[in-house]
């Protein structure tokens, strides 16, 4: 192999080799030994003392290389892990991160490390064993508040991210050896580069930039790897974590309520917001909201002073200065998650992956936290005014949602129903008020509820919200009966379905 002429790499960037294959992604099975060959070649060169532009352009190669699984058998060994290793910085405990031009060797050694990781099951052996988790961690430290060296930190997050996903014993001492809540929601914080106002709450300037494509890429990898530190702890969580969590769902919130560089990126990032909210002890998700300010306070009783007096229904719910009271609460995050799931909705596919978290979210809110619920109601289910048209006939968010409960896959319509079931108090005569019978009888048959009565819940009282509109066309409608399926296929009230049948089976049975 020809030695690498580096006087000539010093005068650019990147080599040929990279700009030519940086987008390729699959090999000739031909040319696999070259490229095995290559890759043992690139770290006998790596192992020597090198100038920075020789190890970047090797490194670059080498990334281009491992996306094949192939050529990483021969070559992923300890040994050259660890030359990964102490190129990426992960070796060195005491040294600090100050030769800036070191970063760019230390972020392509540590995508070549993602790609090694990923592709290759002995480098995912090797990584348990030279410990590599606890040394990404270390490395996080010495990157905390450091904004010019994004990529460094979105690069080792990504690392995070893909060992926990692949050892589910490295979710545990993420967990709880090496602090990686605590950590991971620091790196959450310096990217947004929130300022507290109080235990758990942070100011939002609306009129501020967006985050940089880098500063956003930082925080989607720590969202993603905290989510698999986190998973399964809205089930099991000690009370001494109660406050941790609570933190990060303060960070949660002001995540949702920024925006990234392209609508894209911010949809990205409210999407992992959600799932990570997910796995939040319910109990905790309290701090999405947040009680006025004296100054809000002022501004809302202005803005429901200036309400025409007949407006009594919308007064509970008023906007100003881009922040969404109720009833003295700030709910702007809750508002941002109902915006976010109208939006997925309304793109007509992927609903088991992409709708099913954020609705399962809010009916988790809804039934823990009485405000959010009474918010939500009175968004999703304002008072009844338009009787004339089904349920599901509309674009409102109610009428959409009321199209779901008829949905083909089984897990969507359940949790559309679901929600919808939790803002009724899940009384079922206020459940068919607003869907309607047809809408709602696989909830009710599931829960042994057609007959009415209310689930098994408890919920507050609250003051009769019927209209007039519903109030005068409620007499006028027809005595709600159980339907089933004529022999034809055609809906009749049950019981005559059921004589149907009884008859058919009475002319066709057997006789002496």
């Amino acid at each position: 192999m020809r030695k690498p002429r580096c006087k000539e790499l010093k005068s650019r960037p990147r080599s040929w080799t990279y700009y030519f294959h940086r987008a390729t992604f699959k090999f000739e099975s031909t040319d696999e030994d070259k490229r095995k060959k290559l890759c043992e070649g690139i770290f006998k060169v790596l192992i020597k003392d090198i100038p920075t532009t020789c190890q970047v352009s090797c490194l670059e190669v080498l990334r281009i290389l491992s996306r094949d699984k192939k050529v990483l058998v021969p070559v992923t060994t300890k040994e050259n892990m660890q030359i990964l290793l102490r190129l990426a910085k992960l070796n060195e405990l005491d040294d600090s991160l100050e030769k800036v031009s070191e970063f760019p060797v230390i972020v392509e050694s540590l995508k070549c490390l993602c790609n090694i990781v990923f592709n290759s099951q002995m480098a995912q052996q090797l990584s348990l064993e030279l410990n590599l988790a606890a040394k990404l961690c270390n490395l996080l430290r010495k990157c905390k508040d450091r904004k010019f060296i994004n990529d460094i930190k979105c690069f080792d997050l990504r690392l995070l991210f893909l060992l926990s996903l692949l050892h589910t014993d490295i979710r545990s001492q993420l967990r709880y050896e090496l602090q990686g809540l605590p950590l991971l929601t620091q790196v959450l914080e310096s990217a947004f580069s929130i300022k507290w106002t109080d235990e758990y709450e942070s100011a939002i300037d609306h009129n501020g930039p967006p985050l940089s494509p880098q500063e956003t890429d930082c925080a989607i990898e720590a969202l993603k790897a905290l989510f698999n530190v986190t998973v399964d702890s809205w089930k099991v969580h000690k009370e001494s974590d109660s406050h941790q969590f609570r933190v990060m769902a303060a960070v949660l919130r002001h995540c949702l309520l920024i925006v990234g560089p392209t609508e894209d990126k911010t949809e990205e990032l409210h999407s992992n917001a959600v799932n990570l909210l997910s796995n939040v002890p319910v109990s905790c998700l309290d701090v999405l909201i947040c009680p006025l300010t004296h100054e809000e306070t002022a501004q809302e009783a202005t803005t429901l002073d200036e309400l025409p007096s007949n407006k009594t229904a919308e007064k509970e719910t008023v906007l100003k200065n881009n922040t969404m009271v109720y009833n003295g609460m700030n709910m702007e995050a809750i508002h941002v998650l109902l915006s976010f799931m109208e939006k997925r909705i309304d793109k007509g596919s992927s609903y088991r992956e992409g709708l099913t978290p954020v609705l399962s979210l809010l009916t988790e809110c809804s039934r823990a936290h009485r405000n959010i619920r009474k918010f939500l109601k009175d968004q999703v289910l304002p008072p009844l005014r338009d009787v004339t048209n089904r349920p599901e006939v509309g674009s409102t968010v109610r009428n959409k949602l009321v199209r779901l409960m008829t949905h083909v896959d089984l897990g969507v319509k359940q949790i559309a129903a679901e929600f919808l079931f939790v803002l009724c108090k899940e009384r079922v005569d206020s459940l068919l008020k607003y869907t309607g019978y047809g809408n709602a009888a696989g909830l009710l048959a599931a829960r042994g509820l057609l007959a009415g009565g209310r689930g098994d819940n408890w919920y507050s009282e609250d003051e009769d919200t019927d209209t007039e509109e519903y109030k005068n066309a409620k007499p006028k409608e027809e005595l709600l009966k159980p339907m089933g399926l004529k022999p034809d296929g055609t809906i009749t009230p049950l019981e005559e379905a059921l004589n149907q049948y009884s008859v058919i089976e009475e002319t066709s049975s057997d006789t002496d």
